[in-house]
Order: structure tokens, then sequence, then C-alpha cells
């Protein structure tokens, strides 16, 4: 007589402990991929313009001392752009089609500082006055901001133009493109840097923007490089990019010391007008118009 085999109750509920397992592993993962899809979404003029106030906030609680190193350093960085440029001109000329070709590095220390959070005058132009808008009280706060950003982009920019001008680092046709393309800025009337500043800002200013609605940092670097690209195809004048340029161009005694502020104070005008007026306030309006829209709505 064949005698029945006892299986453990444990191993008989094991099976279907498993299996009621799988389908909840199943609904997990699904529910993660669809927040998952749901993050890749594209983002609102709400979502964006709620991401830079949370940047501004950052950068303003940052001390002085920090914002001076950090600018510093993207005053350096800046020269980047300067030095990309004028290495590939050295290279291959100025022609028409040189000029697209050599334009391609102007993006170099845009991409640096930027994606590499360093302090930079003219992206902040964007981030603490598209908070100002909507917290008055941090008005003085972005004022002591730009304070100490913008001398200390200016120091930065001083510095890697005292490299390339009084080291051997450079080779000198490199120093050369770099005092010629000073030279060409300087050139222009203060009416035509003001204008030429507005729309640099403008494009940097849109670039700071987008890149907060930006999902990686591939698609940052995209975003940058693309517009930051059209600044320098267009020699549009940027207040520190230019300046590693023009500094060069008087620390090599091409040019006299009064040329620097004399383009300086215009591009810097420009620069601030083009990022405030032309995206932050259409930014911000829009976003308060989307809500007003909303609230109106729901009413």
């Amino acid at each position: 007589m064949p005698i029945p085999i006892r299986r453990n109750p444990a191993e008989e509920k094991q099976p279907q402990k498993e299996s009621e397992k799988q389908p909840q592993e199943e609904s997990e993962k699904q529910g993660q991929g669809e927040s998952h899809q749901k993050n890749l979404g594209r983002p609102s003029a709400e979502d964006i313009y709620e991401q830079v106030a949370s940047n501004a906030r950052q950068e303003l609680k940052r001390t002085n001392l920090s914002l001076a190193i950090s600018g510093f350093g993207g005053g350096a960085f800046m020269g980047l752009s300067a030095l990309g440029t004028a290495i590939a001109v050295a290279l291959i000329g100025d022609s028409p089609h040189a000029h697209m070709i050599s334009r391609m590095f102007y993006t170099l220390g845009f991409i640096v500082v930027i994606v590499g959070r360093s302090q930079l005058f003219t992206e902040n132009t964007l981030y603490p006055v598209a908070l100002v808008l909507a917290e008055k009280k941090e008005f003085w706060n972005t004022l002591r901001l730009w304070a100490v950003v913008l001398p200390a982009n200016i120091a930065g920019a001083l510095g890697f133009a005292l490299i390339a001008s009084w080291t051997p680092a450079l080779n000198p046709s490199y120093v050369e493109a770099l005092s010629h393309l000073g030279a060409k800025s300087i050139a222009h009337p203060a009416l035509t840097v003001f204008w030429s500043g507005v729309i640099g800002g403008w494009i940097i200013a849109l670039a700071a923007w987008m890149v907060s609605g930006s999902h990686s940092i591939t698609g940052s670097v995209a975003v940058i490089w693309l517009l930051t690209y059209i600044v320098g195809l267009g020699d549009f004048a940027h207040c520190i990019a230019s300046s590693c340029e023009i500094l060069v161009t008087v620390l090599t005694h091409h040019a006299p010391w009064v040329a620097f502020p004399q383009w300086f104070i215009p591009a810097v005008l420009g620069n601030i007008c083009g990022g405030v007026g032309l995206v932050t306030i259409l930014e911000y309006g829009q976003v308060m118009n989307g809500d007003a829209g909303k609230q109106e709505s729901q009413a």
C-alpha cells in the first residue's frame, strides 16, 4: 500500500507567495516607469519658473566670499571662449566660412561656467531678478550679488588676459588673434555696443531659462551650445567673454586702457536690459498670466 507523502504546509504556500509577489513587483516597476516617464514630460512655464526661483534662492544665500571666488572662476573660465575662437582664427583665418567654424568654439566658456555652476553676471540677470519680481524683499540682496559677481568676473577675465599676454603659455599667433578680436570689439561706437549687448544678454538669459527646463546635462549642453553659438556668430557684445579679448588687446599695447571702460559700460547696460527686459519680465509675465488664467477658469 503506497504511503502518502506529507508536504510541509510552508512549502505548499511558498509557490503561492511567489506568484503573489510577481504581479506586485510588476505593478511597482510599472509605477516607477510611469513616474519616470512623467518626470521626462515637457515642463510648463510654471515648472521652469519654480526651478529658476529655487536656483536664485540658493545663490542669494551664498556669502560674499563664496560669490567672489565663484565669480573669479567664472570670469577666468570665460577665457576658454576667447581662447577657443582665437586658436581657430589663427589656424584657419577669419574669412566668412572660417568665421562660422571658429565661432563654434566660442561656446566653450559658457558650457563650462553654466554647467559647472560658476557665477556669471549675465546669467544672474535672469535668476535673482525673476525672484525679485515675485519677492520684493530680495531686491537689495540681488544688488549685493551683482556688486560682488561683476567685479569678480572682470578680475577673472583679467587674470586670463595676463597669463595670455605676459607669459609664454600661448603661441604668439594665438595672442595676436586674441588681440585682433578685442580690437574689432572696441572699434564699434557706444550705441552699437549697447544694442549688441541687448541681444547678447537676451540670448544668454534665454539659455539659462531653457537650461532650467532641461532634464539632463546632455540637453543642457546642447541648449547652451546652440544659443551661445549665435552670440559668437553675430559678434554680439558679452561683457565678460569679450572682456577677455579686449584686455589682451590693452595688455599687448594695441589699445589704451580707457578703451576698455568705454566699451564695457554700454556692454554691461545692454546685457542687463537684454537679460532683464526681454527674458525675465516676459517669462515672469507668462507664468503670472498663466496662474491668473487658471484662477479665473476655476472661478
